[in-house]
């Protein structure tokens, strides 16, 4: 197999966790807003009631989401940093 066919093959598994993790928040996400929100089967239609509350559902999860990506990021950097000056402290005295 050639590099490129390597590569490729990396390409489409990379895409495929990421697709599958999306997939994974996504669900997790509708089940959680239905079960939150939908508690009337009386009816055909989604009454405005719930639409309001799965969409004040969905919008709170992403920025929860978001802010806690932005956190572990924060996280991630203070963590290199610290790394960074361990490896320049241990080169500076020995």
């Amino acid at each position: 197999m050639s590099n490129t066919g390597v590569s490729l093959e990396s390409l489409d598994k990379d895409q495929i966790k990421t697709f599958s993790d999306f997939l994974l928040s996504y669900n997790k996400l509708s089940e959680l807003c239905f079960s939150d929100c939908v508690n009337d089967f009386t009816a055909r239609t989604v009454k405005p009631n719930e639409e309001k509350c799965a969409l004040n559902c969905m919008e709170k999860y992403l920025k929860m989401n978001q802010r806690i990506s932005q956190r572990f990021q924060e996280f991630q950097m203070l963590a290199n940093e610290n790394a960074m000056a361990m490896v320049q402290k241990a080169g500076a005295s020995g």
